[in-house]
Parts: structure tokens; sequence; C-alpha cells
């Protein structure tokens, strides 16, 4: 085992990322803050995690790494009715286990995803009913018209029901509870990588699947990917500029120039498909970590629109993003169908004395106390982006308790509508506004930590899944955007820009949705 020096600091890293290979193998190595919280495809909506299902398990429909629909386990589908989609499979396709692929397995699956402890369902929701045709062709049934089924379905990744039956797991294992079942730890998919080892945060290793259907298509050369969270910045730089990992996904902001020099390396960014954000608890009765009692500061929008006027999101732009943001005010970034381009530029300016007077209407003078519960392993700086609020919001009185741990830990709470006020971002996997609002808004949205509830949300948000005039759904999207930022429901802070450090060795297109999909890199 070797080591490095980094700022005086001694470092040793993992026997399995610092050796080299003995074969001539090609092996990726790479890395990134935080790792997957689950192998389990239904059970957390969380990006990381389903960029690690897709590396070993398939949709009907896949995106390619500009984010266009093509076809994967289905190679056609069309509306058979206003209520009826039906889908002709790939035949030849078999589970890493051995088992073919077929219709029942989908039907299966649509049934698991369906489940309530599936963080999936809103994906599918209106699906009501599988008919299976024969062996390749099935139908779904949905509850009303559905324009966007396609989309929804290109994250929900089939599962084989022989297999789920053997160990099982029938149902979705249920994240918020912390359910520890055999498909949190393993996994038998169709994909173009198998599963091989996993050690929750210390070592993930796939292999390549001699056997995938997609290799002609995609003739990648990578047999093997050995993957290491590094929680450390430091850490996680400096083993990308020894040459230890090959690729790392969330290279520290800062360090992005030292990378862009080292003749062996090369740094790509782009936009990101996220917005960052706070939510506040706006349904419980009395906060649980203030020293308001017997009501809820949260449920006045005075006070949401104070705390947005006093964070310095230029500050944040500039000094803890070094420029990889945009200032954002509303929950969803450009590129995503029903982007309210105008609202989002209605920011209000940074101004803490107009913020002490809106807490002082508001009935709240002397402020009050709070704690925030921040992610220190999962968005560009987002401890850091926490600590400066922090600051922000004590200059108008409001004095916040930070508390910074791992995504493992902070996202239960959010889905477990046990915090009072917390950080979260959101990527939109179906590239519409829809899924904003489904997961987000809507009363019975698995991630509506804020508690927020509006009947005319909830009923536009249920309409515009069934309503095939895309005019009208439009502005039914429109309507809701607009609530939603009058009412200050969220307190958005910008739209996150990404960068990759990789190898030079390594070819890669980086996809705006922040998981690398492997099957389409190669070592040179």
């Amino acid at each position: 085992m070797r080591g490095f020096i980094f700022k005086g600091i001694f470092v040793v890293f993992l026997a399995c990322v610092m050796v080299a290979p003995a074969t001539a193998e090609n092996v990726l190595r790479w890395a990134s803050q935080g790792d997957p919280l689950t192998y389990d495809p239904h059970s957390a909506n969380e990006s990381p995690t389903i960029g690690a299902s897709t590396q070993v398990y398939e949709a009907l429909i896949n995106r390619n790494w500009k984010l266009e629909k093509e076809p994967s386990l289905a190679v056609s589908w069309k509306i058979v009715n206003p209520t009826t989609w039906e889908f002709k499979l790939r035949k030849g396709v078999s589970f890493h286990d051995g088992t073919p692929f077929t219709a029942e397995d989908v039907a299966f699956t649509v049934k698991r995803a369906n489940g309530e402890t599936s963080e999936f369902r809103n994906y599918i929701k209106s699906v009501v009913e599988t008919k299976t045709i024969d062996d390749y062709t099935i139908q779904f049934i949905t509850s009303g018209p559905n324009p966007i089924l396609a989309d929804q379905l290109t994250y929900v990744f089939i599962m084989s029901k022989k297999w789920c039956e053997k160990h099982g797991v029938m149902e979705a294992t249920s994240f918020k509870d912390k359910e520890e079942t055999y498909a949190v730890r393993h996994a038998n998919g169709t994909g173009p990588f198998m599963l091989q080892l996993r050690e929750p945060d210390i070592k993930t290793i796939l292999v390549k699947n001699p056997n995938w259907w997609g290799l002609k298509q995609n003739p990648h050369n990578i047999d093997k990917i050995i993957y290491t969270p590094i929680t450390n910045a430091a850490t996680r730089v400096a083993a990308l500029l020894s040459g230890e990992i090959d690729f790392l996904l969330d290279p520290p902001l800062q360090d992005l120039g030292r990378i862009k020099k080292n003749p062996d390396l090369k740094v790509q960014q782009t936009a990101q498909i996220r917005t960052i954000f706070y939510g506040v608890d706006q349904g419980i009765k009395e906060l649980r970590s203030s020293n308001i009692k017997g009501k809820n500061p949260f449920k006045d929008p005075r006070v949401r629109k104070a705390m947005h006027m006093a964070i310095d999101i230029d500050a944040i732009h500039k000094k803890v993003m070094r420029g990889m943001s945009v200032p954002a005010n509303v929950m969803t970034p450009p590129g995503v169908h029903g982007y309210p381009e105008d609202l989002d530029k209605q920011r209000p300016p940074y101004n803490p004395e107009k913020a002490k007077k809106l807490l002082a209407e508001a009935d709240y003078p002397n402020g009050f106390e709070v704690s925030l519960d921040c992610p220190n392993n999962r968005y560009n700086n987002d401890e850091k982006i926490c600590q400066a609020t922090v600051g922000m919001l004590g200059k108008i009185g409001i004095n916040v308790n930070l508390v910074a741990q791992p995504k493992s830990l902070h996202f239960p709470k959010i889905t477990g509508r046990k915090s009072d006020f917390y950080m979260l971002g959101w990527g939109v996997a179906t590239l519409d506004s829809h899924y904003v609002f489904t997961y987000l808004l809507d009363s019975e949205g698995p991630w509506n930590g804020s508690m927020y509830h509006n009947p005319r949300v909830d009923e536009l948000t249920r309409a515009m899944e069934v309503e095939m005039d895309l005019g009208k759904r439009d502005k039914m999207i429109r309507e809701v955007w607009e609530i939603i930022t009058e009412e200050q429901v969220y307190i958005p802070l910008h739209h996150q820009v990404i960068a990759w450090g990789m190898s030079k060795r390594l070819e890669m297109p980086m996809e705006p949705n922040d998981q690398p999909q492997f099957r389409w890199a190669r070592l040179k």
C-alpha cells in the first residue's frame, strides 16, 4: 500500500484503489463524495442512487447522453387508445443470472414500483393495470390519458420476478424506514455491468456483462469498475491528481484550476438539470427545534419571504460556488418543459433590513431559533452553503443551529417528515414540470417535506398528468408555478453547474443529469 502527502496530512488510500491491475483488463477507478443509498432500484429516488442502478438495471426506454429518449428493453411503443400504451419488448435478453427477460418481468416490475414502499410510484401511478399479450408484448392501462408516460418510464428499472421471489424482495425496500433486504446489497439486472461486490460506504465493484444485448451498439472496453466513496474533498482531488483514480464525479470547485493544469487530466463542465433550495415545514403546528411554542413561524409567507431576502445569493455564487451556479427563483432549471423563465428572474433582491421588517410584521420582531438540516456529501459545497446561510439569517434575528450529516441520514428526515428546515436539490428525471409538482408539492408527494397543501395545486398536478391538449396542459403548469412563487413555498438558491475531472485516457460524454454512463466510456 502506498500513501501520499496532502497539505501536511498523511492520507492512506484503500489498497484496492491504489494498486495497479496485474492483468491487461481495463479497470476504471472512480470516486465521489457519497455512496449510493441502495441497489434496490425502486427504493430511493435519489440521483446518485439512480445513476448506480443504470449501470446494472435497464428501463423499457432509455435516455442517451443528450437526454433524448431511445429504445432499451422495449424496441417500440405506441398509444393504442387514450388509456392504453403497447410495448414491444426486446427478444433474446437475459438477466445477469441467466433468466430470460419477458413481459412477465415487466408486469411484475410495474406492480412492485407502484407499491407503497416504492419511491418510484409517482412515475407510474397512472398505470392501473398491465395486460400481457405474449412473452414480448405488453399493454399498460392508465387511469386516464397520459401524455408523459414514455418520459416517466425511463427511470422505472425492470427486475426479474423469479429473482425477487427467490430472495424475498417482492416489494420495494422501504428507504425511509431504513429497511435492509437482499436487494439493498445485491442486484440482478439486464444492464451492461454486473454487481460483483457491494460494501456500503467502502467499495463497490462492477464487472462487464459479456452477454449484454447492447454491446454492438455501445462497444465499451471497460472490464471492471471500482467505485470508492471519498468524503474528504482534499483526499478526493489528491487521488485524481496522483492518478490513483481515473474519474472524479465531483471535484472540489476550488481545485478545478489545479486539475486543468495537470497534463494528464481534463475537466468537463455543464449546466445541470438540478436546482438547490431550502424547504421549511409549513404543516406542523409547532416546530420541533424552535424556541417559539404554540405556533409555527414558517406558516406565515412573510417569514419565508424574509428568509429569502436575507440570503445573499450573489455572495454564495461568487465566494462559495466560485461562479459555478446560476441564482434561481424557482425549483427547476432551463431545459425542463414548463420552465418559467420570467418567474425565475424575479428573485427578490438581498435586503436584510426589509427582511427584518417582514419578520416584525409577522410578529417575530426578535426572530426565533431553528435547526437547519444539511447534507455534507451530496451537492457541490452543500455544507458550505448552509454555513453561509446560518450567518446571513443570523443578521435578521433567525438563529440557526446547523445539523450537517451524510445524505443517508439527511434524506430520511425529509421523506419521514422530521425536519423543520432543510436543504434539498432536485433534478427532473422526466424533463417535465409535473415531476417537480408531484414529488415536492402534491399533498401526497413522497418528498414534500414542506408539508405544503393546496387543493388547487393538487388538482392541477393530477389533471396535467392526463391532459392531452398540450396548450391547456401548459396553462396548468404555468398556474402552479405562479401559485407557489407567490406563496414562497420553497426558498430557491441556485441551479447547479457541474464539473467532472478525469484522466485524458478516459473518453466519456458528459450528461447534464450528472449520472455518468460507463456503457459509453472508453479507456485508451
